[in-house]
């Protein structure tokens, strides 16, 4: 690269006299490559062997393909889309591409490089392990240290070769880029880039580039003005106005001038667009086996299931249902499924008074934490490794307690983890040492720039509305450099929501794939639509009671996680067997305490072992429910129940259900106790405590002891998991 004039910076970095230019060109031309590369047809260059300066390892024939290529585009000068499925090797394409220039062409940089900031620290990891004679320097951090950064390498004629960045940084310190000239800017997860309003595409549009290269394992999401927006900022001279853009590609034509169309969009795609899928080119990567487990409810679960729908009955009547009245009902059926813990105030202690610890409740009041009990046990004694994804970083801290009481040792990334402690946490679970058994991922975080192909089992303890993101996820480990089998195993409760939502997702899954086979970029629904998808699926949970004849047998979940197990020495018959075995001895063993306890020994909490309060509140509501209402078909002639507005907290949205009351009769209930409780304080009257106790409702009898029973712990201090809740 030219070196600027004396005193003015970097501003020239990249920009060649015609001299400077004339002499790469020739040198390039006369460099001999008979041993290492060949002329195409179209008379460009086409590698036989990976470029020398790619050393770590041997790049696979369809990576080669990927890079010829790239060069290829390089030769013509037309920006393009790396778009392989996940697991591909798409970074290691991409640095070879940059190797590439500065070993065969002399093009040394500088390249900038925007990534998410949770594959920073992967790309520079694997340029210093593939490529080591790039030269990378990573512009990331504060502000203090990204000033540092820019007076060594920005302000002054340094001679680095590749820049790393993040997305945040891109943005904050667009005035920085902007100065330098790049040869290539190359933007990971591209589909960061598909509103072109967003203040990300507005910055990389403006900074001076010769090419530009989009990395994304999901390039087409199903939305024609999001194609658009990648091709404006790939071919902005070309595809400069949207609404032409769509006038060009109208699908609602007729069949005939649509399938004309979608011709004419695969003609354009073709030349810069390359996706190729592992079923297609990774032979040798193990399989990936996706498998649903039905699971029932716990009696907890059902309380809670049940109430839900019951206090939202006007917006399950009601086709004009408010649509963020529904998404909140949808949270909380959704929540209820996952966990009933997930209610603050539901988790009490095992006496009153005493302090919260975590036992077998944490277990039986959940139907997936019964299943993935068992689950677990099995996969650790045959020497399997896990991965575990929820999207809701609560339902993570649960699952910590949980490890905590089984001795499992773990490691977890959320939303919340630092970019440094996810990287230790990843290369202590990737050593050939590790004695961590699970990793814990919230989907949202734990999706993207995460290397994870030394686990062989993948748990979604939740699916995600949107089906891309449990995909990201079960490539976390069936990626390349998996040496196991690959059993991806989906939690389902035999819970209407659950069953609707995956679904629903499916639906959309099989849409996209016909959509990327045929080239058609449309989405149509509007929100009407939407709103009334949302309100089929909460009338289909209130109608439905699940379908509990799906749940598997032990013997049958045996037979669809076993695999054959080379670490153990096992033939995939043999680890059923043991399995079965495993199921045998823990059988006998519940056995052997039913003879102990006098009783019987059950997974799920049963209705007699329903804690208290839930049973007087569960009276209470069928009471209350006896008395006044008769559900009916058709219009609502009666006055009906008030829906959940979303206008509570969590702590508010327990107590109101363990009142038993209306929505608006607690509230008034509410409204009073908190008066009476302002006028003994301004009369220098009882406390706090006692006002609440003097204006609550009469508690039903202890059945033991014909007693109120004593309030809890619980109430008095938040319950340890109530942390913020994130989507990630």
């Amino acid at each position: 690269a030219a070196k600027g004039p004396k005193g003015v910076g970097r501003a020239g970095k990249g920009r060649l006299t015609e001299k400077q230019e004339d002499e790469m060109l020739l040198r390039a031309a006369g460099k001999d490559e008979s041993a290492t590369a060949k002329t195409d047809d179209d008379g460009g260059t086409r590698l036989i062997v990976q470029p020398k300066c790619i050393a770590f390892g041997k790049m696979r024939d369809y990576q080669l393909e990927g890079l010829n290529w790239m060069i290829k585009l390089h030769e013509h000068g037309i920006n393009g889309i790396l778009a392989d499925e996940m697991g591909l090797g798409k970074t290691l394409q991409t640095i070879s591409l940059l190797g590439y220039l500065k070993e065969s062409r002399n093009i040394s940089g500088p390249h900038i490089i925007i990534t998410p900031k949770s594959t920073l620290t992967n790309w520079a990891n694997e340029c210093a392990r593939w490529c080591p004679s790039l030269k990378v320097i990573k512009f990331a951090g504060d502000k203090a240290h990204r000033a540092k950064m820019r007076a060594a390498h920005f302000d002054v004629d340094d001679d680095f070769d590749v820049c790393l960045t993040t997305f945040e940084t891109a943005n904050m310190e667009r005035s920085a880029i902007q100065k330098l000239v790049w040869r290539y800017l190359i933007i990971d997860e591209a589909h960061r880039i598909k509103n072109e309003q967003s203040v990300l595409s507005q910055s990389v549009r403006m900074f001076s580039t010769h090419f530009r290269l989009l990395i994304t394992g999901t390039p087409l999401q199903n939305d024609l003005h999001e194609l658009w927006a990648m091709l404006n900022f790939l071919l902005p001279d070309i595809f400069d106005d949207a609404s032409t853009f769509d006038s060009w590609f109208n699908l609602d034509q007729g069949d005939g001038a649509s399938d004309d169309v979608l011709t004419q969009l695969h003609k354009i795609l073709r030349p810069f667009l390359l996706r190729r899928l592992k079923a297609d080119v990774e032979k040798d990567l193990p399989p990936k086996r996706e498998i649903k487990l039905m699971i029932g409810l716990s009696q907890m679960q059902h309380f809670y299931y049940s109430n839900i729908l019951s206090k939202n009955i006007d917006v399950l009547n009601s086709m004009s249902g408010n649509r963020s009245r529904m998404l909140n009902m949808l949270m909380q059926l959704r929540k209820c499924a996952n966990h009933p813990y997930l209610f603050e105030g539901a988790e009490k202690p095992p006496w009153p008074g005493g302090p919260m610890v975590n036992d077998e409740r944490l277990v039986k009041h959940s139907g997936k934490m019964v299943l993935l009990d068992k689950l677990l046990e099995k996969l650790y004694r045959n020497g399997h490794r896990v991965l575990i994804f929820s999207q809701m970083t609560r339902m993570l801290d649960i699952l910590e307690d949980y490890c905590g009481y089984r001795d499992w040792s773990y490691c977890r990334i959320d939303g919340s983890t630092s970019g440094e402690s996810r990287d230790l946490q990843m290369e202590e679970f990737n050593s050939p040492t590790s004695t961590k058994f699970l990793f814990m991922l919230s989907t949202r975080a734990g999706g993207l720039g995460i290397n994870l192909a030394t686990a062989d089992t993948v748990i979604l303890f939740d699916s995600d509305w949107n089906p891309q993101m449990d995909l990201q996820a079960m490539a976390r480990a069936h990626r390349i450099g998996q040496k196991m089998e690959v059993r991806v195993l989906r939690l389902i409760t035999a819970s209407p929501i659950e069953e609707k939502i995956l679904a629903t997702a499916n639906e959309k899954l099989d849409q996209e794939a016909k959509i990327i086979e045929a080239g058609k970029f449309n989405q149509t629904s509007d929100a009407s639509e939407r709103r009334e998808t949302l309100q089929r699926l909460l009338a289909q949970s209130a109608d439905d009671q699940g379908d509990e004849s799906a749940i598997p047998t032990d013997e049958d979940i045996n037979e669809m996680i076993a695999r054959p197990n080379p670490q153990h020495g096992m033939t995939r018959e043999q680890e059923v067997a043991f399995l079965n075995q495993m199921d045998a001895e823990r059988n006998a063993e519940r056995a052997r305490g039913k003879k102990l306890l006098g009783g019987p020994s059950k997974l799920l909490i049963t209705e007699e072992e329903l804690p208290e309060w839930l049973e007087q509140a569960q009276l209470l509501h069928e009471q209350k429910k006896e008395a006044t209402e008769e559900v009916v078909e058709g219009p609502r002639e009666r006055k009906v129940t008030s829906a959940y507005d979303g206008g509570l907290s969590e702590r508010d949205f327990t107590r109101w259900m363990q009142s038993g009351m209306d929505l608006d009769e607690w509230k008034r209930h509410e409204a009073e106790r908190k008066r009476k409780i302002e006028e003994k304080t301004a009369g220098g009257g009882p406390s706090e405590a006692a006002a609440a106790a003097s204006a609550a409702p009469p508690a039903k009898k202890s059945k033991a002891e014909g007693k109120k029973p004593s309030a809890s712990a619980a109430e008095a201090k938040p319950p340890k998991k109530a942390k913020k809740e994130a989507a990630s």
